[in-house]
């Protein structure tokens, strides 16, 4: 139904046609057939990236959207396929050893494990200042970072159709339990929920809520329309579906019960959006990711456009450009340019704030009003997202113009700081006050925020039972 209007979705079936999903793993790199033109070295070189950063492709991507002739370059490969470059030289040459001598699963799952741990799995202070209490409990799978928004992560959705090699939230998907999110008890939540007035939006993320069935995400997003929560205005799905596996929302067996899930929602009066992870132009060039985003936009949802901009991949002002023209022609909303976050192999990925600037700023120049919804570079730091404005001459020092878009205190969003022009900074915390200031001005609050969350830990951890 579209508004209590039945919508006609045969004919959009019938054109696409239906595709049986296959997924690849490391153990599979050997059964993929484009991979046996790399020597075997490379190919063990792989084997040993994905024993740490978790590799997972499917036929789609292998089939459709990357270009076999342009490899290691193909920025789609970039994208999905682990490379050496990735872990560093040291890391590299340790599982390189262990995967060609043959080791035991489990010798080279203890070395991938003290590499994880060592890449900064929860960047942001994720799990130590984001998770709430409720009933003197933490809320498993669950984060308030921002006064008006809560992240649940669902269970069932902590995989994908295919994995990002930047991925910040990698630590999901490593296989070790104490670096998950992950909730099952919704009772809580919604509980918290009714009391927290405050909130405004739920984001569903992960992993990717899409991969779930649409009778298990309907378990999770029904009871946020009961009118007890009134206060949610808003509901959102984070999601690489629509780039990596349209088939979803297209020719799936319950693909259409998805998009009747998505108009029951506009239905019940809340606004929905698909928050789309588009990396690269080429993953709307195909007629299905079309159809899948027009087929979204079909029950009323809104389909917002966000990644990182991230080496090897999409570090390209024309690249960014051409992105945005073509989500703003489907009708989507071009929404976050972000950094690599401090995680997982950003030394890989990352690009310096002040390249980063200019090319965001190049491509902005490149689209009309309707492109410029876009925001952008924006760190999502502990603190908050802070975005990088601009480049400026205060006193006669050249500067970095920051400012929150979004913070832990609602005071700080909006008011512009400076740091010190640094060429080669990729990170807030590698930035310096301009001021000559030892700290920026939210670090105190911070630090009692932090404290506080500590004292409040360690008190629940020495109550009697």
């Amino acid at each position: 139904m579209l508004y209590g209007k039945p919508m006609k979705r045969g004919s959009d079936i019938a054109r696409s046609g239906a595709r049986k999903y296959r997924v690849y793993t490391r153990k599979d790199i050997g059964l993929i057939p484009q991979l046996r033109n790399l020597s075997v070295t490379d190919r063990i070189a792989m084997e040993a990236v994905a024993a740490v950063l978790p590799f997972r492709v499917n036929n789609y991507v292998v089939e459709d959207l990357i270009d076999w002739s342009k490899i290691p370059e193909d920025p789609i490969y970039q994208l999905t396929f682990p490379q050496p470059g990735m872990l560093s030289p040291r890391d590299l040459a340790r599982m390189y050893r262990l995967v060609r001598r043959g080791a035991s699963q489990e010798a080279i799952k203890a070395a991938g494990c003290s590499i994880q741990y060592a890449m900064n799995p929860h960047p942001a202070g994720q799990r130590d200042l984001n998770v709430p209490v409720f009933d003197d409990e933490p809320i498993p799978g669950m984060q308030h970072k921002y006064r008006e928004t809560v992240l649940i992560f669902p269970a069932a959705g902590q995989t994908c159709h295919a994995y990002c090699t930047y991925c910040f939230r990698w630590a999901q998907f490593v296989g070790v339990d104490d670096l998950k999110f992950a909730s099952r008890e919704a009772d809580k939540w919604v509980r918290y929920l009714k009391e927290h007035r405050e909130v405004m939006s739920v984001l569903f993320t992960g992993g990717d809520p899409a991969i779930m069935k649409s009778s298990v995400l309907r378990r999770y997003i029904e009871p946020l329309l009961d009118p007890a929560l009134s206060h949610i205005t808003s509901i959102r799905i984070g999601t690489k579906a629509p780039a990596y596996w349209p088939y979803r929302f297209v020719t799936d067996d319950d693909a259409d019960d998805l998009l009747s899930l998505f108009e029951e929602v506009r239905g019940a009066g809340r606004h929905l959006a698909l928050m789309a992870h588009y990396s690269h132009p080429r993953e709307l060039e195909t007629p299905i990711a079309e159809l899948a985003v027009r087929r979204i936009r079909s029950t009323g949802a809104a389909v917002r456009c966000q990644a990182p901009l991230v080496r090897h991949v999409n570090d390209s002002a024309d690249s960014w450009a051409q992105l945005w023209r073509r989500q703003v022609r489907l009708g989507a909303i071009p929404y976050y340019m972000f950094v690599e976050r401090d995680t997982g192999p950003r030394d890989y990925f990352s690009v310096p704030l002040a390249r980063a600037l200019r090319i965001f700023n190049d491509a902005y120049r490149q689209v009309s009003g309707l492109g410029r919804t876009v925001r952008g570079p924006s760190m999502s730091a502990t603190p908050g997202k802070v975005l990088v404005d601009g480049i400026a001459t205060v006193g006669g020092q050249k500067v970095f113009v920051l400012k929150f878009l979004q913070a832990r205190n609602p005071e700080w969003v909006g008011k512009p700081f400076f740091a010190k022009f640094d060429e080669m900074a990729t990170w807030l915390d590698e930035l310096k006050p301009a001021s000559g200031a030892q700290e920026f001005f939210y670090r105190p609050e911070l630090r009692e925020i932090a404290v506080a969350r500590r004292a409040g830990q360690e008190g629940r951890e020495t109550a009697p039972a």
